[in-house]
């Protein structure tokens, strides 16, 4: 089911209550975020992640090794822009097959998992 797209029925209301129910979301749908808000969430959220990550410090010492800066920095640009791609579209999969809940659960679950990790890694160091 789509978040956009009211529930088919709703049984416990009367059908006077159903229909006016109905009237109100159909008069009154959900907001939607406008493009420029999605770009420059996923912007600052990205640019901030990034910044002094083995990325950046790897494409950093490439770029002084090679004394090619301009290819380095197209290699790497392609190199990210690929990985992004792959996980738009597997985002953009995984949302057909399951509930934006289970999703949201999922990925703090690995967050979790992973920081869990890091931290007995340092721990063991």
């Amino acid at each position: 089911m789509k978040l956009d797209t009211p529930p088919a029925s709703i049984s416990h209301l009367s059908e006077t209550e159903s229909q006016l129910h109905q009237t109100i979301v159909k008069d009154h749908p959900q907001p939607k975020e406008s493009a420029f808000m999605v770009f420059g969430t996923t912007f600052i959220t990205i640019f901030l992640a990034e910044i002094g990550d083995k990325t950046q410090l790897s494409t950093l010492l490439m770029s002084a090794e090679s004394h090619a800066p301009w290819v380095v920095f197209l290699g790497s640009a392609v190199a990210l822009i690929t990985t992004s791609l792959l996980g738009v579209l597997l985002g953009g999969w995984i949302s057909t097959k399951l509930s934006p809940k289970t999703v949201e659960k999922s990925a703090g679950v690995m967050l979790l998992l992973i920081s869990v990790m890091l931290v007995w890694d340092v721990i063991q160091g």
